[in-house]
């Protein structure tokens, strides 16, 4: 996620500071951007020198110090509370007053996470989807703290990079998270419960409901670890028993059959 969100901000001729705990994860979205790039040259949809340039803008670094020139940051570690919190009093630490700091977080409270820092005024949440370079929204989210230049400086900097803003209250998933992983949810119940199997529901929402990829193959696609998560959270904040999470996607997660990310989930990669 972190690498596609840069990938598209280099491309869009911006400078770009990708950050991560360790050089081999560095080495690892250096080679991944690449290869996405590589991907598109082969289409024709970008040049050979629009590839160059995309590569030659990004600066891999496991220093935060590399961060205090940067006009805006945004954090995209794991949905962990505390990790999160611990990373943006880093980066808050590394930057200046001024700079724009954002979260990519699909489910916690952007007004939560606004409070760890000393300059809340200049939080928002900016929630992309994956993958991002070929994902058109970008979910924009104020925290009760958030000046409304903020607000409007990053929703045009999203149209600078060719994406599609779209204004979100500060609630349990927002809006797309909300709607979609529920629906996954249920389709997993329905496969616990033997109405279909695996490739029977999706073919049902791909060919009823003209979905591009059906919800299985998408929980795989996230990662059901991810979906686990998103569901505890909207079942701890709403506190409404439509989101508990199905005990077959808790199951699949204990077993560590993640989805594509793992080579298993509900189909094998």
């Amino acid at each position: 996620m972190g690498a596609g969100i840069a990938q598209v901000f280099a491309f869009a001729g911006y400078r770009v500071v990708l950050v991560d705990l360790a050089k081999e994860y560095l080495d690892r979205a250096i080679a991944g951007i690449a290869k996405s790039l590589e991907k598109q040259l082969r289409k024709d949809s970008i040049s050979d020198s629009q590839r160059d340039a995309t590569l030659a803008a990004i600066q891999a670094t496991t220093d935060y110090s590399d961060l205090a020139s940067c006009h805006l940051v945004i954090e995209v570690v794991s949905e962990n509370r505390d990790i999160k919190k611990q990373v943006l009093r880093k980066i808050e630490f590394a930057v200046t007053d001024e700079c724009i700091i954002a979260s990519n977080t699909s489910t916690i409270s952007i007004t939560e996470l606004a409070s760890e820092i000393s300059v809340p005024r200049r939080f928002v949440g900016m929630h992309f989807m994956n993958p991002v370079p070929a994902m058109q929204l970008v979910e924009i989210i104020a925290a009760l703290q958030t000046v409304e230049e903020v607000t409007a400086e990053v929703v045009a900097l999203a149209k600078k990079i060719g994406k599609t803003p779209i204004m979100v209250s500060d609630s349990p998933g927002f809006v797309l998270n909300r709607l979609l992983i529920p629906m996954i949810n249920e389709a997993i119940y329905a496969l616990d419960e033997a109405v279909a199997d695996a490739e029977s529901i999706d073919s049902c929402m791909r060919l009823g409901a003209n979905h591009p990829i059906g919800p299985l193959a998408l929980a795989d696609l996230i990662g059901l670890d991810i979906c686990l998560h998103i569901m505890e959270v909207l079942h701890a904040d709403f506190g409404d028993s439509k989101y508990r999470p199905c005990p077959l996607l808790r199951r699949m997660v204990a077993a560590g059959y993640l989805g594509r990310k793992s080579g298993r989930g509900f189909f094998a990669y």
